[in-house]
């Protein structure tokens, strides 16, 4: 069961990043990573009208292609980016009682939108954040 919602995550993130990034890489931008670096605020609110939900996305290194920090009150893991599109790609993982927490986002200027995928809960839900 886990490893079909691990899948169904993936073929949704890749729907939804696709979307996110043109299919031809435009004007050979590198992104720097370190861009991601600082706390974000994120808007989980369930519905596109509901009340805003706010919590804090934080990012307190890069290393390459890997990053660390905390989302939700929850160490990060996995935290993996993707800069060869021209735009900042991203994917971690976190844990409570339920299970974990697949999410993916892409960075653009100082906004950000993803995607989560509870695994334990069974839920996929779409977020945006803002720099702090």
């Amino acid at each position: 069961m886990r490893l079909t919602s691990i899948l169904a995550f993936l073929a949704v993130s890749v729907m939804f990043l696709s979307g996110c990034a043109s299919s031809q890489h435009q004007g050979g931008e590198i992104v720097d990573g370190q861009t991601l670096v600082g706390s974000w605020r994120v808007d989980l609110r369930p519905t596109p009208d509901a009340e805003a939900y706010y919590k804090e996305f934080v990012v307190n290194a890069v290393d390459g292609r890997t990053f660390t920090g905390t989302f939700y009150d929850s160490p990060i893991s996995q935290g993996r980016l993707n800069s060869d599109w021209g735009r900042l790609h991203f994917s971690f993982v976190t844990e409570d009682g339920s299970g974990p927490y697949l999410h993916a986002g892409v960075l653009e200027g100082e906004r950000m939108s993803g995607v989560t995928n509870s695994t334990g809960r069974g839920f996929l839900s779409v977020w945006s954040a803002q720099r702090r």
